[in-house]
C-alpha cells in the first residue's frame, strides 16, 4: 500500500462522522419517499421494506399543486436572481473602482444588513406590500428577495472585482474604448466566475426561502416549493408522510442540477477571488 493511498483512506476515515451526519436526513427522505404507506411507522424503524413504490411521486404529483409550486419557484428564483446580479455589477464595480465619500460606511451598511433577520422585517415589508397593491403576487417575493440578497451579491462582486487589474482597463481607454465598453467587454468576461458563484448562492436563497413566502402569498396556486410543502404538513388531521417526502426530495433535484452543472465556475470563482 503506497503511503498516497494510506493518506487518502486516511482522510476518508476522518470525513466518515461528517459524511454520515450530512447524508443520513437525505437518506430517510429517499427511503420515505418510496417507502410503501403500510410500512411508514414500523417499529423498531427499518432501511428495508417490501417494495419500491415510485407510485408515490405520481400520487403526490396528482394530488398536491407541485407542479405549479415548481413553476412559482423557477420563476421567483431565476427573476430575482438575475435581477440581484444585474442591479449589483455596477454598485460592486463603482465600490471596487471609484473613490468617493462615505465609501467605506456604505460598505459596512451592506454588511450590517446581512446580520438582520428577514423575520423582523415581515411585518413593515407586508404592509408595504399592501400599499402597493403586490400581496398574493409572485412579483411581491421578487422585489424582496432581489432587495434581500443585493447586499450579498455586491459584497461577493466587490471582492472579486478588486482582484481583477486595472491595466487591463486603462490599455483598453488608450485604444480608445469607452468606460462601458471595457466594462461589457473585458472586464465583465474575467469575472464570469464570481458572478456565477454569486448568482448559484442568490438562486439558493430564493429557492429555500419560507418565512416571506409565507406571509406574502395567500393564494394556493401561488404557492412556491417550501410553502407548498408545508401546506401538505400544516393543519391536516392525517399527514401523508410519504408524499411530503417525495415533494422534499423533488424539491432538492433543481438545486442539485444547478450545482451539478455549475461546479467548474463555483470553484473557480470561490478560489481566484480568495486571494488578492
Amino acid at each position: 500500500m503506497t503511503p498516497k493511498l494510506k493518506k487518502s483512506i486516511l482522510y476518508w476515515v476522518l470525513l466518515s462522522p461528517l459524511c454520515v451526519v450530512i447524508l443520513l436526513p437525505f437518506g430517510i427522505m429517499f427511503v420515505t419517499a418510496v417507502r410503501p404507506r403500510d410500512e411508514l411507522f414500523v417499529y423498531p424503524p427499518t432501511w428495508t421494506f417490501s417494495e419500491f413504490r415510485w407510485d408515490n411521486f405520481v400520487e403526490m404529483w396528482a394530488k398536491t399543486n407541485f407542479g405549479g409550486a415548481l413553476l412559482n419557484s423557477l420563476y421567483v428564483s431565476i427573476a430575482s436572481t438575475v435581477i440581484a446580479i444585474l442591479l449589483s455589477i455596477p454598485a460592486a464595480y463603482a465600490l471596487s473602482r471609484y473613490r468617493f465619500v462615505g465609501k467605506g460606511l456604505y460598505r459596512n451598511f451592506l454588511l450590517m444588513t446581512q446580520m438582520m433577520s428577514p423575520i423582523v422585517l415581515v411585518l413593515g415589508l407586508f404592509r408595504l406590500m399592501v400599499h402597493l397593491n403586490l400581496v398574493n403576487s409572485l412579483n411581491s417575493l421578487v422585489v424582496t428577495y432581489v432587495a434581500f440578497n443585493m447586499a450579498f451579491t455586491i459584497w461577493m462582486l466587490q471582492s472579486y472585482f478588486n482582484t481583477i487589474p486595472r491595466d487591463l482597463e486603462e490599455a483598453s481607454w488608450i485604444d480608445g474604448a469607452t468606460h462601458f465598453t471595457s466594462l461589457v467587454k473585458i472586464f465583465l468576461p474575467l469575472a464570469i466566475p464570481a458572478m456565477v458563484v454569486t448568482a448559484i448562492f442568490t438562486f439558493i436563497n430564493s429557492w429555500n426561502e419560507f418565512v416571506l413566502a409565507l406571509t406574502l402569498i395567500r393564494n394556493q396556486n401561488d404557492y412556491t416549493l417550501p410553502v407548498q410543502i408545508f401546506s401538505q404538513v400544516a393543519g391536516r388531521y392525517q399527514v401523508e408522510w410519504h408524499h411530503v417526502m417525495a415533494s422534499t426530495v423533488l424539491a432538492t433535484v433543481p438545486v442539485a442540477i444547478v450545482f451539478s452543472w455549475l461546479q467548474r465556475y463555483l470553484i473557480r470563482g470561490m478560489a481566484l477571488g480568495a486571494v488578492k
